[in-house]
């Protein structure tokens, strides 16, 4: 069995991307100048997962504001507007706010992967991108299309997002759909869900699909849903509740996907316990019957600050190299 590692999502900025973000919004710095500096910034965190021995990298969304924002600058008739909280975490979203049917002006993900996947060698550059749910259940809509009609444009463009990173030479797609953790998400409501994904990656061949829930874990009938998207791997918040996720899987399995399992704790500044973290892998891996398996964090790594997400970074590859050696499997590290 195989054994790999990726950080879930996009990491915290430093004092110097802050700064310079700052004097851009103030008119002080250029936008070429603003660009340079976060592909430098950006090359750093590259080479922090690569050099932890991560299989597949981000590129630490830095230029980011939230999940939502870089798509709704690229698309017509929807405009972000004011903050709420992000789930219950001290981080906050404008609410993007759809007044008609959205239409691409460009495309975000492309030019991002051509930048920086050459960079990400000998790893593979993956790509994460809004769960089409968790996008519509989190903005405002003020055109006259139903939930579900605006979910299917969504969708439709965030197909075309993938379709191009694809091409582009992404190894992994992730497709983030936090939301469907909530205890008041119902089954018909993952049953969309799950359709709206599949549609997106229908046509996609070549590199592994993910679909990513975190900030807790799905209910039993939830998470049935989930089993039946023909992504390639399922990601699970293991850490926020342990035990409810390993009932969860130790009674469902993971429906012949690949296993991904959140166990580095994003939430916190402070060190995770690997020996614990091993104790609940072999929890899991008793009853794995896949080819591989992968381990993350259990969310973004923008919720903490800089310092500690390049820790938490290095935490990672070490809980892989550990459980690699501890249960014989082979470690994955290089993907190119």
């Amino acid at each position: 069995m195989r054994v790999w590692g990726s950080v879930l999502g996009g990491y915290a900025r430093s004092r110097f991307v802050r700064r310079v973000l700052r004097d851009f919004e103030r008119g002080l710095v250029a936008f070429s100048d603003l660009e340079r500096s976060i592909v430098e910034a950006s090359s750093v965190i590259i080479g922090a997962q690569v050099s932890a021995g991560l299989a597949y990298v981000v590129d630490g969304l830095l230029d980011w504001h939230d999940i939502f924002r870089s798509f709704v600058s690229s698309w017509r008739n929807v405009t972000p507007t004011g903050l709420l909280r992000y789930f219950d975490n001290n981080f906050f979203y404008r609410i993007p706010l759809f007044t008609g049917e959205p239409e691409a002006t460009r495309l975000v993900w492309p030019p991002r992967v051509r930048l920086y996947s050459r960079l990400s060698e000998p790893s593979g550059f993956k790509v994460v991108i809004p769960g089409p749910f968790t996008f519509t259940s989190m903005s405002i809509n003020a055109s006259k299309a139903s939930f579900g009609e605006l979910a299917s444009s969504i969708a439709r463009l965030l197909e075309s997002e993938v379709r191009g990173a694809v091409e582009s030479g992404a190894s992994m797609i992730q497709i983030d759909e936090p939301i469907l953790s909530d205890p008041d998400i119902k089954k018909d409501d993952a049953i969309m869900a799950v359709e709206l994904i599949n549609s997106i990656i229908r046509d996609i061949k070549g590199v592994k699909t993910i679909l990513s829930v975190y900030f807790d874990v799905p209910s039993s009938s939830v998470y049935e849903v989930l089993l039946n998207s023909r992504v390639d791997c399922l990601s699970l918040d293991i850490i926020d509740a342990p035990k409810r996720a390993l009932d969860l899987i130790l009674g469902r399995g993971f429906g012949g996907h690949c296993g991904v399992l959140g166990l580095i704790n994003a939430r916190t500044i402070y060190d995770d316990d690997i020996s614990r973290l091993e104790d609940i892998f072999g929890s899991i891996i008793k009853g794995y019957s896949g080819e591989e398996i992968g381990l993350t964090t259990s969310t973004w790594l923008d919720l903490i600050p800089y310092d500690y997400s390049l820790r938490k970074t290095k935490l990672l590859g070490l809980l892989v190299e550990r459980i690699a050696r501890s249960f014989n499997l082979e470690h994955v590290w290089r993907v190119s």
